[in-house]
């Protein structure tokens, strides 16, 4: 589609917020052990946050429901998102519990290893519930993860679902996920990890990656999306199936790189593209991100996935 005939979707995302506090080292600590660390850097983040931004940037219109903490870290993350012109009035300041951090440490290579404390996050509740189903009015994709109370997020995939709103959901992070994941979204996207758990077929390369998303399937998923980091993502639904491979990129890091994947594929499919060059689209959002550090600052504009897209054909 041409930026003229292209429909500006309208994208709601309930998920997390949080501050990401990033360290880079040549190795990790053992236990007990202390090493020396090359640069520190604080950013906004959160899987939620992350695709909202991303989403935003790729030219949707975009709505965000969560929680932030009554604190210096929250007013910082609701600048961030309000100056990607973010609709925030689904996103609610909490007297009681402090916004959400995640401490993620790089290694040489650049991969990442995280403990997230969640805050106010895991105290999102009805009044975010309320907040989704005002969103919805007019949405074409509800975005969700597994950064929010289980419960709350199968209510709110529910109340788009009665909708027509299409549900995008990210199993992340890797955890045991809600026993009605499956039957409660409309596209699945997990990473290797997540599909194994989910499906209980070990993932570890794409003749495996297509069992597991058949089994995805035939658990309840209409769609699944099985992202495979350097292998790129196989996708299957009832009328086609695929392998797109990934692009070819030099990495920074690999944090959020599935946040971007995730909203890239939910804007492309909102505007019609078909199933198979939507999980294109995303997995040249997902490339383009781990090519800049941090969360947020790494999600890519609309003119470089389509820039990235137009130089391999």
């Amino acid at each position: 589609m041409t930026g003229q005939e292209r429909k500006r979707p309208v994208i709601v995302v309930l998920g997390s917020i949080i501050m990401d506090l990033t360290a880079l080292a040549e190795t990790m600590p053992q236990a007990g052990q202390t090493v020396v660390g090359d640069l520190f850097y604080t950013l906004p983040g959160g899987k939620g946050a992350n695709q909202a931004v991303a989403a935003a940037r790729l030219g949707a219109e975009v709505r965000m429901v969560g929680r932030v903490g009554d604190d210096p870290f929250g007013a910082a993350l609701l600048d961030g998102l309000r100056s990607e012109g973010i609709d925030i009035s689904g996103v609610a300041v909490d007297p009681d519990n402090a916004s959400g951090v995640a401490m993620i440490w790089l290694d040489s290579s650049r991969e990442n290893r995280i403990v997230a404390v969640y805050g106010a996050n895991l105290a999102s509740d009805q009044t975010q519930l309320r907040a989704v189903e005002r969103a919805l009015d007019g949405a074409d994709a509800l975005l969700l993860q597994l950064e929010t109370p289980p419960a709350l997020t199968l209510q709110a995939a529910s109340a788009a679902r009665q909708r027509g709103v299409r549900v995008v959901w990210d199993p992340a992070p890797a955890q045991i996920a809600p026993p009605d994941i499956h039957t409660a979204a409309d596209v699945l996207t997990p990473n290797q990890t997540e599909a194994s758990m989910l499906s209980g077929v070990e993932v570890t390369d794409l003749a495996s990656a297509s069992d597991a998303a058949a089994r995805l399937r035939a658990m309840g998923a209409p769609v699944a999306i099985v992202k495979l980091g350097e292998e790129g993502a196989y996708y299957a639904s009832t009328d086609e199936s695929g392998h797109v491979p990934a692009f070819s990129v030099e990495a920074v890091d690999t944090v959020a790189a599935g946040d971007a994947f995730g909203a890239a594929f939910a804007v492309a499919a909102a505007e019609g593209i078909s199933l198979g060059e939507s999980v294109r689209f995303g997995a040249a959002a997902g490339a383009l991100a781990v090519t800049v550090p941090g969360a947020q600052a790494a999600m890519p504009s609309r003119a470089d996935v389509e820039r990235l897209l137009a130089s391999v054909g």
